[in-house]
């Protein structure tokens, strides 16, 4: 029989190693625009979402947006929009990614206050959805297509 990840694989998939965080989170690195940074793996997230002060740090340009974005005890919270963004996590690659940026201080906060450390965003399913994710939540990984 073979395993998940050879049978993955097989099916061009790729494998990448997720951290599993003192606050029972999932956390990915992945470059935007070529520039690493760490995310939270979040499956609930409908957008992938960058923090507005890791705009000019990930080179995003961005526009005014009518969203309003709610999470982790926050709602009604402003955002921006940053189009046409590439997102590398390993060797999976997907270029025209849309982020939504917004304040991520609020769940910065709560990391650090259960000894976690601060997030650069957040990959949600808008980006599991395009690489037909596959989680091993036993082996702590994604798969992506």
């Amino acid at each position: 029989m073979k395993t998940l990840r050879r049978y993955l694989k097989s099916k061009g998939y790729t494998k990448t190693k997720l951290v599993l965080t003192a606050t029972n989170h999932f956390e990915i690195k992945a470059k935007i625009n070529g520039i690493y940074g760490r995310f939270i793996l979040d499956t609930g997230a409908s957008n992938t979402c960058v923090g507005f002060d890791k705009m000019d740090y990930f080179k995003l340009t961005s526009k005014e947006s009518k969203i309003k974005a709610a999470g982790a005890g926050a709602t009604n919270m402003e955002t921006l929009i940053s189009t046409k963004n590439s997102l590398t996590i390993d060797s999976w690659h997907y270029k025209k990614l849309k982020i939504v940026l917004f304040d991520l201080v609020h769940v910065n906060e709560a990391l650090i206050a259960h000894n976690s450390g601060p997030v650069d965003g957040i990959i949600g399913a808008d980006v599991l959805k395009r690489g037909k994710a596959i989680i091993d939540y036993n082996k702590n990984c994604v798969f992506l297509k």
